[in-house]
């Protein structure tokens, strides 16, 4: 004896199955609209700022879910400019980023927590060699909407605070001479 499903039933079945898939979308970082800037206090007189560029990664967005959304970022180590071509080079040398060494930060989360334009996410940074947890407040996502190229894109900002002893970055300089705290934004542009 085989049982037919009633169209109804079934619409609503096949509904609830494209509803649940609906709800995790996957956007890809896109690297020419996305940019990390710092800042951090010099010779206790003036801040230095400067930027990272060419990021790439992905986020896992779940619009009804957020906690059950992730993020995961790759950030170039030699793409660092402070606008300062000597103090760039000396950046990426062995007394800071050493990016021979460590050619790139990552970044990936462990938990996300909030609602759509109030978020906190919580993930693993990795610094030259040495990975904490770091807490960035989100703004975002923004709606969906089309880029010149007609592709979905999504926006989001971020902000957050590390303490550069707790990875042990550039140990020779004391805090009187360059600053503990590296405040930082995250304007990410993302495509589907």
């Amino acid at each position: 004896m085989t049982r037919r499903l009633s169209t109804p039933v079934l619409a609503a079945f096949l509904f609830a199955c494209i509803s649940a898939h609906a709800q995790l979308s996957t956007w890809k970082i896109d690297p020419k609209h996305t940019q990390i800037d710092f800042q951090i206090r010099r010779v206790p007189v003036s801040n230095v700022r400067g930027s990272f560029s060419r990021i790439t990664g992905v986020i896992n967005w779940n619009e009804k879910d957020p906690s059950k959304s992730s993020v995961q970022v790759t950030i170039p180590t030699s793409s660092i400019s402070t606008a300062n071509e000597p103090r760039d080079t000396n950046l990426r040398s062995s007394e800071f980023f050493d990016v021979e060494k460590y050619p790139t930060m990552t970044f990936k989360s462990t938990a996300v927590a909030g609602t759509p334009g109030n978020l906190q996410i919580v993930g693993d940074l990795t610094l030259a060699g040495i990975t904490k947890s770091v807490t960035l407040t989100v703004d975002g996502p923004t709606p969906p909407a089309k880029n010149m190229g007609a592709n979905l894109v999504i926006g989001f900002a971020a902000t957050g605070l590390i303490k550069r002893s707790e990875f042990n970055f550039a140990p020779k300089f004391p805090s009187l001479i360059l600053g503990d705290e590296i405040k930082f934004t995250i304007d990410l542009e993302a495509d589907q």
